[in-house]
C-alpha cells in the first residue's frame, strides 16, 4: 500500500501532470461525490513547494467549475421535478416508479426562505465541509442567478484553499 501511495505522489510531482491532476481532483471533489481535494494540494506542494500559487489557483478553478456543475445539476433536477408536478396537475398518469410528493419540514422551509433572502451570496459558504457542495446544487434548484453564484463560489473556495493549505503546510514538519 505504501509503495502505491509513493508512486501516486511521484506521479503528482511531475510538473506536466501535477496541476492537471489537481484540477481534476478538485473538480470531482466539488460535485456531490464524497471526496476531499486538500490532500492532493498538500501532496503536490510537499513535492513542489514552488507551485504554491499555481496549485491554489488551479484547485480553486477546478473546485469552482465543479460547483457550477452542481448548480446545473440542481437546476436540472428542479426542471424534472417541475415537469412531473405539471403532469400530475394535468391529470396525466405518473411515470412508473415515481415517488409521491412530500411536504417540506419546518426546518426545510426556513432554510429555503433564508437561501432566497440572501440569494447568490449564500454560495460564499460553498467552502464548508459537508454542506458546501449540496448548497451549490440547492442554489441551482432555487434558480439563483448563475454567474453571481459562481463568483461567490470562487471567492469562498479560494480562501478555503489558501487558509487550509497554508495551515496544513505550516503544521507539517519540513
Amino acid at each position: 500500500m505504501q509503495a502505491w501511495f509513493h508512486e501516486i505522489l511521484q506521479w503528482l510531482a511531475l510538473p506536466q501532470f501535477g496541476l492537471s491532476t489537481l484540477f481534476v481532483v478538485a473538480l470531482v471533489s466539488a460535485t456531490l461525490l464524497p471526496m476531499g481535494s486538500e490532500p492532493a494540494v498538500v501532496g503536490l506542494l510537499q513535492l513542489n513547494p514552488h507551485l504554491f500559487w499555481a496549485a491554489i489557483f488551479t484547485a480553486t478553478a477546478g473546485n469552482t467549475i465543479g460547483g457550477a456543475i452542481s448548480w446545473w445539476m440542481g437546476l436540472g433536477a428542479h426542471k424534472a421535478w417541475h415537469a412531473t408536478r405539471q403532469r400530475r396537475r394535468a391529470g396525466l398518469p405518473d411515470i412508473p416508479g415515481a415517488k409521491p410528493p412530500r411536504t417540506l419540514s419546518r426546518h426545510e422551509r426556513r432554510v429555503r426562505i433564508w437561501l432566497r433572502k440572501w440569494g447568490a451570496k449564500t454560495c460564499l459558504l460553498s467552502w464548508l465541509p459537508i454542506v458546501g457542495d449540496p448548497l451549490c446544487a440547492v442554489a441551482g434548484w432555487l434558480n439563483l442567478p448563475f454567474w453571481p453564484c459562481v463568483f461567490y463560489m470562487a471567492i469562498g473556495k479560494f480562501f478555503r484553499y489558501l487558509t487550509m493549505t497554508a495551515a496544513i503546510l505550516w503544521a507539517l514538519p519540513g
